[in-house]
């Protein structure tokens, strides 16, 4: 594990072993959130390292990435969008699959909410095989906007994310090497 912070993140961060099912260590993040100071910490970290970057407006992937994406969102003085699961926004959409460990999943964002030529940064609460956040990148670049970076409060780089979001620039606050 190493940190790219200057407080302990992991000590808010939950291990669960063997859920959802046997064998996996879950990292939950909701200690992050029933701690107001390590919360405060972690979207101001957000907030200073993209404050310079240029960003148009924020893409927040379901669920939990709303709740970072938000005062982020705020802090930075940027728009916010949501990337829902199919099926849960009103108006035109735009949809991409993408493969889970025991099926296909379905995001949507609304086609009005990313603008050509933007610069987007994707949030979500954890970076794992990096098949989400894939997904949200190729419809940002469909609507003719820029992924202008990929932010994930944790990350799992043993399960080679990189790989898959090879063409971005990825941040996490903090990433554990291993199971």
């Amino acid at each position: 594990m190493n940190s790219q912070i200057d407080f302990d993140l992991d000590k808010a961060v939950r291990k669960v072993k063997d859920f959802p099912k046997k064998g996996i260590l879950f990292y939950d993040v909701t200690g992050i959130f029933t701690n107001p100071v390590v919360f405060k910490r972690v979207v101001d970290k957000a907030t200073q390292i993209y404050k310079d970057k240029k960003i148009d407006s924020i893409l927040a992937v379901e669920s939990r990435g709303f709740l970072f994406a938000a005062p982020i969102s705020y802090n930075l003085g940027v728009p916010l969008a949501l990337a829902r699961k199919a099926g849960k926004l009103p108006g035109e959409t735009i949809q991409e699959s993408y493969k889970l460990e025991y099926g296909v999943a379905t995001l949507e964002v609304h086609i009005e909410d990313i603008k050509k030529g933007s610069r987007v940064l994707i949030i979500d609460d954890l970076i794992a095989t990096g098949g989400t956040l894939k997904a949200c990148a190729n419809m940002v670049e469909k609507l003719g906007a820029v992924v202008a970076g990929i932010f994930g409060v944790i990350g799992l780089p043993f399960l080679k994310y990189a790989d898959v979001l090879k063409d971005y620039e990825i941040t996490s606050l903090i990433n554990y090497d291993s199971e």
